[in-house]
């Protein structure tokens, strides 16, 4: 059971790319109506606050949507997207730094044909149909805004040992979608396992 065994406070509280890269392999744990549903974490991207043009702590931008992102690493920061989707992020380091890890795919280990239906998936999945990017991660796992701020110690929404990857197998690269982020687009913050299909965008070569 050491897989299912929640990863402590500590564990987040450290510099965010350490954090970054070390949740590869953890287990993203949802328990619903007694079933639990998991996730092994395949891919993230670290945003660096008040530096990082990306993140939206830009500057130090404080408001009611992101304040949780200024709260003790540890707890969990949901925002909506585009009008359709929630991205679930990790609260890293101190408080009032704004840092956080994007979740952007998993793995899925258990409750598969139930992440499916939160999917609305009717045909054969293929790897990455579950959750190869941040918006159907957060749906299979039923994910909203009432999660922000939670702690992702314990409760029905957790980060667990799971399964630790090699640093030799993390691969660095420029995170997706954040082209308007100046010199900070090119930063190589997006961590993912190298070879796994079940990423969201194809790894460099």
């Amino acid at each position: 059971m050491g897989r299912y065994r929640a990863l402590p406070t500590k564990f987040f509280r450290r510099s965010t790319q350490e954090v970054a890269a070390d949740l590869l392999g953890r287990f993203l744990v949802r328990d619903l109506d007694g079933e639990r549903l998991v996730l092994r974490i395949v891919e993230v991207e670290a945003y660096l606050g008040a530096r990082d043009r990306a993140s939206h702590a830009w500057q130090g931008r404080r408001t009611e949507r992101n304040r949780s992102l200024f709260e003790e690493g540890g707890v969990a920061y949901v925002y909506f997207i585009y009008g359709m989707h929630y991205c679930l992020n990790v609260v890293t380091g101190r408080s009032g730094n704004g840092d956080a890890v994007l979740l952007r795919a998993g793995e899925p280990i258990a409750g598969v044909e139930t992440m499916l239906g939160h999917r609305c998936w009717r045909r054969s999945p293929r790897p990455g149909d579950v959750a190869g990017g941040p918006g159907k991660l957060c749906q299979a796992l039923k994910v909203d805004r009432g999660f922000d701020g939670s702690p992702l110690s314990h409760g029905d929404l957790r980060i667990t040992e799971g399964e630790p990857v090699s640093p030799k197998v993390v691969i660095a690269s420029p995170r997706i979608g954040i082209g308007y982020a100046g010199e900070a687009a090119t930063w190589p913050l997006r961590f993912a396992i190298e070879g796994n299909r079940h990423v969201s965008r194809p790894l460099p070569g």
